[in-house]
């Protein structure tokens, strides 16, 4: 069970960020996701690199808007030159990008791939913790 998971998104794809931190909070796992962790008038970049640091796992959600995000390259390399993300980095995969533009070594990871039915999706995400997915 991951400490706490931050959760790496472009903000084009915000309302489907909502919607799986929404589902990992329900099923008890901790979620840094800065529309909620960042408050006003905070280092936004600070409270990123504190985050990050804090950690254990990173999900980042990947689209096109993702691809094309400074800030989700810069969190995905920092997690990839951390010792404690070994094994511990799953690429979401929300549409068909060119994911590899973000680095060439996320092909090589384990995905989840969100069809169109989004429950399928989160019981795939959970599994990677081996917690069963339960609907509202």
């Amino acid at each position: 069970m991951p400490q706490e998971v931050f959760l790496s998104h472009a903000s084009a794809d915000r309302a489907f960020a909502d919607r799986v931190a929404d589902v990992l909070r329900r099923h008890g796992i901790p979620v840094w996701y800065s529309p909620t962790n960042i408050l006003g008038a905070q280092q936004w970049h600070d409270e990123i690199g504190a985050a990050l640091k804090r950690c254990d796992w990173l999900v980042v959600l990947l689209s096109e808007s993702a691809v094309q995000s400074f800030w989700i390259k810069r969190e995905l390399s920092y997690a990839l030159q951390q010792r404690r993300y070994v094994d511990r980095i799953t690429p979401v995969l929300l549409h068909p990008c060119d994911y590899e533009q973000l680095s060439w070594t996320l092909s090589a990871l384990q995905f989840v791939t969100f069809s169109s039915v989004f429950d399928e999706g989160c019981r795939d995400l959970l599994r990677v913790w081996g917690i069963g997915y339960k609907q509202l």
